[in-house]
Protein backbone atom coordinates (compact mmCIF):
# COMPACT_ATOMS: atom_id res chain seq x y z
CA UNK A 1 0.00 0.00 0.00
CA UNK A 2 1.30 3.10 -0.88
CA UNK A 3 1.25 6.25 1.17
CA UNK A 4 -0.05 9.62 -0.73
CA UNK A 5 0.44 12.69 1.49
CA UNK A 6 -1.62 15.96 0.38
CA UNK A 7 -0.06 19.22 1.07
CA UNK A 8 -0.94 22.66 0.85
CA UNK A 9 0.37 26.16 2.90
CA UNK A 10 -1.72 25.49 6.36
CA UNK A 11 -3.17 21.82 6.07
CA UNK A 12 -6.82 22.91 6.34
CA UNK A 13 -9.25 23.29 3.73
CA UNK A 14 -7.17 23.56 0.11
CA UNK A 15 -5.22 20.26 1.08
CA UNK A 16 -8.65 18.42 2.50
CA UNK A 17 -10.68 19.16 -0.60
CA UNK A 18 -7.21 17.65 -2.59
CA UNK A 19 -7.60 14.73 -0.08
CA UNK A 20 -11.37 14.18 -1.59
CA UNK A 21 -10.40 14.07 -5.11
CA UNK A 22 -7.52 12.00 -4.82
CA UNK A 23 -9.16 9.21 -2.70
CA UNK A 24 -11.49 9.50 -5.47
CA UNK A 25 -9.26 9.12 -8.43
CA UNK A 26 -7.09 6.26 -5.98
CA UNK A 27 -10.73 4.17 -5.87
CA UNK A 28 -11.58 4.72 -9.78
CA UNK A 29 -8.53 3.63 -11.29
CA UNK A 30 -7.60 0.47 -8.53
CA UNK A 31 -5.23 2.18 -6.45
CA UNK A 32 -4.72 0.68 -3.16
CA UNK A 33 -3.58 3.67 -0.61
CA UNK A 34 -3.42 5.23 2.73
CA UNK A 35 -3.93 9.34 2.16
CA UNK A 36 -3.29 11.61 4.92
CA UNK A 37 -3.13 16.01 4.62
CA UNK A 38 -1.28 18.31 6.82
CA UNK A 39 0.40 21.64 6.11
CA UNK A 40 3.41 22.52 4.27
CA UNK A 41 5.54 23.12 7.64
CA UNK A 42 5.00 19.73 8.95
CA UNK A 43 5.34 17.68 5.37
CA UNK A 44 9.16 19.02 5.78
CA UNK A 45 9.47 16.04 8.02
CA UNK A 46 7.48 14.06 6.62
CA UNK A 47 7.53 10.77 4.69
CA UNK A 48 5.30 9.54 1.67
CA UNK A 49 5.62 7.66 -1.32
CA UNK A 50 3.62 10.61 -3.14
CA UNK A 51 2.96 14.27 -2.79
CA UNK A 52 0.25 15.64 -3.81
CA UNK A 53 -0.20 19.86 -4.00
CA UNK A 54 -0.76 22.72 -5.66
CA UNK A 55 1.75 24.28 -7.84
CA UNK A 56 3.35 26.46 -5.70
CA UNK A 57 3.39 24.38 -2.72
CA UNK A 58 4.63 21.53 -4.96
CA UNK A 59 8.00 23.37 -6.17
CA UNK A 60 8.39 24.06 -2.12
CA UNK A 61 8.50 20.29 -1.46
CA UNK A 62 10.57 19.78 -4.93
CA UNK A 63 13.14 22.16 -3.30
CA UNK A 64 12.43 20.08 0.56
CA UNK A 65 14.31 16.88 -1.68
CA UNK A 66 10.70 15.48 -2.09
CA UNK A 67 10.11 13.39 -5.26
CA UNK A 68 7.06 11.69 -7.09
CA UNK A 69 5.21 15.01 -6.11
CA UNK A 70 1.88 15.06 -8.22
CA UNK A 71 1.48 19.36 -8.39
CA UNK A 72 -1.49 20.93 -9.69
CA UNK A 73 -2.49 24.00 -11.39
CA UNK A 74 -6.21 23.13 -10.66
CA UNK A 75 -6.67 21.61 -7.00
CA UNK A 76 -10.04 20.20 -8.57
CA UNK A 77 -8.81 18.86 -11.73
CA UNK A 78 -9.54 14.95 -11.38
CA UNK A 79 -7.80 14.37 -14.94
CA UNK A 80 -4.83 15.73 -13.94
CA UNK A 81 -4.35 13.96 -10.51
CA UNK A 82 -5.54 10.70 -12.95
CA UNK A 83 -2.66 10.93 -15.05
CA UNK A 84 0.03 12.29 -12.76
CA UNK A 85 -1.00 9.33 -9.76
CA UNK A 86 -0.74 6.97 -12.99
CA UNK A 87 3.29 7.55 -13.54
CA UNK A 88 4.01 6.46 -10.44
CA UNK A 89 2.26 3.04 -10.04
Amino acid sequence: MKKILVVCGNGLGTSLMMEMAVKEVAKKIGLEVDIDHEDLSSAASSNADIWVAATDVATQLEEAGKQNIVSLANIFDKASIEAQLKTFI
